[in-house]
């Protein structure tokens, strides 16, 4: 297979969560430059629409804002999008949230918050989309699920962080189960841990600490664009359909770096 033929995707039609701002709109972006047709969302309408105008000015986008972390957001968002296909071919679960404060303060609707988004969320929407995703799916030819976590999720985070990172480690243990349990029905089930990437969620992280992050990654910088979009194509193209059930770092090796040798936020 040549491999302008083993990394296409074109003609497929995907689902980015998420994908108005940060690493959502990396991969939406580099979906619809490779001719995949991709439905984003986001709480915000007006930010939502706005995107998928402008990525349609490189292929197909179509905005459906909705708020997925509640069950009514979830409904619309799915009666929406059925309305408009009887297939789903990629689904990245990349919408997500996060709440700093210490421990002993941590409030209640912080955790609720970031639990519900960043893994109730992810599990219900994939329940409900499963009938979409197996429709034309084979294990040959299988629908993809890209979960995305978070470093921060493999290993305890430099700050106070404590249910983003616990969310992002019950993505990771969710994506190995669905990888187990649904791959016979055609459907496979990887996540992507970014490291630092440019988006709203690390602004503050990256405003005050970027030097140093970068002296804490061996390739000594921040991702790119390019670095998400090249894992997201990779996982949903025929060069991926055997890799299952796998937690791929895009971080620079970061993660390989132990804890207590990383600078402590203050």
């Amino acid at each position: 297979m040549k491999i302008s033929e083993l990394f296409s995707i074109e003609g497929k039609v995907a689902i980015v969560t998420g994908g108005s701002r940060g690493i959502g709109l990396m991969i939406a972006q580099a979906y619809v430059e490779n001719g995949v047709k991709v439905y984003i969302t986001s709480r915000k309408a007006a930010v939502c629409d706005a995107v998928a105008a402008e990525l349609s000015k490189l292929g197909t986008c179509v905005s459906i804002p909705a708020d997925l972390s509640s069950d009514e957001g979830r409904n619309e968002f799915l009666n929406k999008f059925a309305k408009q296909e009887s297939r789903l071919d990629i689904l990245v679960n990349n919408a997500g949230a996060t709440w700093g404060a210490p421990f002993t303060e941590y409030p209640d609707k912080g955790y609720d918050r970031v639990m519900d988004l960043n893994v109730k969320a992810m599990f219900m929407l994939t329940r409900d989309l499963m009938p979409m995703l197996t429709k034309d799916a084979s294990t040959e030819n299988p629908a993809r699920i890209i979960n995305i976590g978070s470093i921060d999720g493999m290993r305890v985070p430099p700050y106070d962080n404590y249910v983003y990172s616990i969310s992002k480690a019950a993505v990771h243990h969710l994506t190995r189960s669905l990888a187990v349990g649904i791959a016979a029905d055609g459907v496979t089930v990887n996540a992507i841990a970014p490291g630092p990437f440019e988006s709203k969620m690390t602004a503050w992280m990256l405003d005050n600490h970027q030097k140093e992050i970068e002296k804490t990654c061996p390739l000594g910088r921040i991702g790119a664009p390019v670095d998400m979009a090249g894992a997201a194509i990779y996982l949903a193209s025929p060069a991926g359909a055997y890799v299952n059930g796998a937690i791929i770092p895009i971080d620079g090796g970061i993660s390989l770096r132990q804890s207590d040798s990383l600078f402590k936020y203050e």
